[in-house]
């Protein structure tokens, strides 16, 4: 088991960074969302576009909070300038915010329609879209940010 845990440690961190990241962005999100809206009627449903501020908002928390665990705890510096590093990984970050901006849009709009009731709490459909957003997302950063910016 040690063997194992050893062999995928990378992959072990790069998951408790981006859950790390994820409450981050999840929590902000909440607080974007119900505090934007008192300055911003439009915030819930700009032409068509649900919580736009309150998304890329919280998503730049996220990817902020993920780039200094990325770089402290999950992978060693590549071949790139510390400058370089930075400017490849907040381009796949802009790619990852838009990419994260449309699958909230579509789990917001068809997939969860109502909240989610959890015995102690209730997830909102809001909630429940950014959550798989940032996992489908997740999948994809994984791989580009050790290829591109991280690469050894």
């Amino acid at each position: 088991m040690k063997k194992l845990l050893l062999k995928h440690k990378q992959i072990l961190f790069f998951g408790l960074a981006g859950a790390i990241s994820a409450v981050i962005e999840i929590g902000s999100f909440k607080i974007f969302s119900v505090l934007l809206p008192t300055f911003i009627p439009k915030e819930p449903n700009f032409h068509g576009v649900f919580y736009p501020l309150s998304n890329i908002s919280s998503t730049t928390c996220g990817i902020i909070t993920n780039y200094f665990l990325s770089i402290w705890f999950v992978f060693a510096r590549g071949k790139h300038s510390k400058k370089r590093e930075f400017v490849y990984f907040m381009i796949l970050s802009v790619f990852s915010t838009i990419l994260s901006l449309l699958f909230f849009q579509v789990f917001y709009k068809y997939v969860f329609k109502f909240n989610f009731d959890i015995k102690y709490f209730t997830l909102s459909s809001e909630i429940m879209s950014k959550i798989s957003a940032i996992v489908v997302v997740s999948i994809l950063n994984y791989s580009l940010k050790k290829k591109i910016v991280f690469n050894g």
